[in-house]
């Protein structure tokens, strides 16, 4: 994912935990938030909780994934908070939950099924 499309600061995390609209799904939380950028900007969450170091970045790489690949409408800020059960879902599973929880906040780009 490029550099510039990625959600990096505590400070935009928290307006868009704070402020953003939610949905959610078994696997993925999704905040979402509009900004004047003209292009959307992603962040991803995995807590602790969730397990080691390797379960937690693996969760997060196919996460990435999966956005990168889902074609979505600009101007949003998004986070994506993985749940407990994302540690045991494969990649195909993460990324249909992923878009599903787009289409939802209808932010898949001109409807979009993604890929």
């Amino acid at each position: 994912m490029q550099r510039e499309k990625r959600l990096k600061r505590r400070r935009d995390f928290e307006a868009v935990c704070s402020q953003g609209r939610s949905w959610s799904n078994d696997l993925v939380v999704l905040r979402v938030l509009p900004n004047d950028l003209g292009s959307s900007r992603y962040g991803f969450a995995v807590g602790r909780r969730l397990g080691g170091a390797v379960v937690r970045n693996r969760v997060k790489r196919r996460l990435r994934e999966a956005v990168r690949l889902i074609p979505t409408k600009d101007g949003w800020d998004m986070v994506f908070i993985a749940r407990h059960a994302a540690a045991e879902a494969d990649y195909h599973t993460l990324k249909r939950a992923t878009e599903e929880l787009l289409a939802r906040a209808q932010l898949l780009a001109n409807g979009s099924k993604g890929g």
